[in-house]
C-alpha cells in the first residue's frame, strides 16, 4: 500500500474542470451536473474516456436530454466543493446533481464528522435550489482502523437516510479488485475499467431522468 503523503501527491497532480455537452447543447434543456474528484475526472485518461463521457453517450443514444457538466476536481475535498458548489448550481442550473466527495477527506485522515457536515450542507443547498441529488460513496483501505473505515461507510447511508437521496454505495464496486480494470495506483480505473464504473452508478440514475417526448 502506498503511503498517504505519495497518495495525496498523486490526487493533485491534475485538475480538471470541464463540460461535455450534447452535439446540440443549445436544445437540451435539463442538465446533469457532476460533482466530484479524481474518480468523475477521469484522471490519467482521455476526457472521453471517463465514466462521465460515457454516461453522456449513454444519455444520448437513449433519448434523455441532458447536457452533463463535468466539474469534477482531482483532489478535490468535501470543503472544496463546498465552497464552490454554489456558483456550480447557478450558472448551470442543473435538474440532477451527482455528488461524489469525501474519499480525499478519508485518505487524508480528516474528521468525519466535518466531511459529513459538508455533504449535508451540499445536499441541502442542491435540495433548496429545487435540484435532485446522487449521492455516490466510496470505500477506503482498511490500513485507516476498523473504526474509522467503518464509519466512512455508515457516512454515506446516513447521509442518505436522512435527506431520503439516492446512493451508490461504492462508486468502484465492480472494479476495485480487479487489477486488469485499475490504474497502477491501485485507485483510479483505468480505460477499460470506467465503462463499468458507469454501470454500477446507472441504475440509481435512471429512476431521477425524464425521457424527451
Amino acid at each position: 500500500m502506498r503511503t498517504l503523503s505519495r497518495i495525496i501527491g498523486a490526487c493533485a497532480l491534475s485538475i480538471a474542470l470541464w463540460v461535455i455537452a450534447l452535439p446540440d447543447a443549445s436544445a437540451a434543456e435539463r442538465t446533469i451536473l457532476v460533482f466530484g474528484d479524481s474518480l468523475s475526472a477521469a484522471y490519467r485518461l482521455k476526457p472521453e474516456q471517463g465514466w462521465v463521457a460515457l454516461l453522456n453517450e449513454r444519455l444520448r443514444t437513449q433519448g434523455y436530454g441532458y447536457n452533463v457538466v463535468n466539474a469534477s476536481i482531482s483532489g478535490e475535498t468535501t470543503a472544496g466543493g463546498l465552497q464552490r458548489l454554489p456558483r456550480a448550481l447557478e450558472l448551470n442550473k442543473p435538474q440532477i446533481l451527482i455528488l461524489e466527495l469525501g474519499a480525499n477527506d478519508a485518505l487524508r485522515g480528516l474528521p468525519l464528522a466535518v466531511a459529513k457536515d459538508n455533504l449535508s450542507k451540499m445536499v441541502e443547498a442542491a435540495t433548496k435550489a429545487g435540484v435532485r441529488v446522487l449521492l455516490v460513496g466510496m470505500r477506503i483501505p482498511p490500513n485507516y482502523g476498523p473504526k474509522y473505515t467503518a464509519d466512512f461507510v455508515q457516512m454515506y447511508t446516513d447521509l442518505s437516510k436522512q435527506y431520503r437521496t439516492p446512493l451508490v454505495p461504492f462508486l468502484l464496486q465492480s472494479v476495485a479488485l480487479d487489477s486488469a480494470r485499475m490504474q497502477d495506483d491501485g485507485l483510479h480505473p483505468n480505460a477499460s475499467g470506467e465503462p463499468a464504473v458507469l454501470d454500477t452508478l446507472w441504475p440509481q440514475l435512471v429512476p431521477l431522468l425524464k425521457k424527451d417526448r
